[in-house]
């Protein structure tokens, strides 16, 4: 299965976040990508949340299921994320897009794209370390998947 975290902003080469990142990425068993987009500065509340939703939007892979991070959405547990992500596999889904909105949040047009509106807390992160966050739970989903000892009850 491919997965990927299309973000909004982009993160600097030598941010502490991307070797955790990288770690992650690296040890999965599934293909992870990240696109970085980036919206025009200048643009302020609802117009450039609207420019950021028009370009996740337009990165999601035909076909994908998509995961909109949002602090409305659902509380999963890890093996919860995992059981959901297993399934679409098991139905062979062949790509799922996570998407990751700047400092506005998400349009009400990309929480209705989403096969899932997932929250990981009522908690504010900064979004680069939700980007390390959402990887060390992709990596925690494929070794339940595998049944590697990795993830504890």
């Amino acid at each position: 299965m491919n997965l990927v975290i299309i973000a909004i902003d982009k993160m600097k080469n030598n941010a502490p976040e991307r070797a955790l990142i990288d770690t992650y990425i690296r040890q999965c068993g599934w293909n992870i990508n990240i696109i970085e987009l980036q919206a025009n500065k200048a643009l302020t509340g609802i117009a450039r949340q609207k420019a950021e939703a028009e370009l996740l939007l337009k990165h999601i892979p035909d076909g994908a299921k998509v995961i909109v991070l949002d602090e409305k959405g659902k509380t999963l547990s890890s093996k919860e994320f995992a059981g959901q992500l297993i399934a679409w596999q098991d139905s062979s889904v062949r790509n799922v897009a996570l998407l990751i909105g700047g400092a506005d949040g998400h349009t009400d047009e990309v929480r209705k794209r989403a096969d899932l509106i997932l929250s990981f807390g009522k908690m504010t992160l900064p979004h680069l370390l939700m980007r390390a966050v959402l990887c060390e739970q992709l990596y925690r989903a494929y070794t339940i998947f595998i049944g590697h000892p990795y993830h504890r009850d």
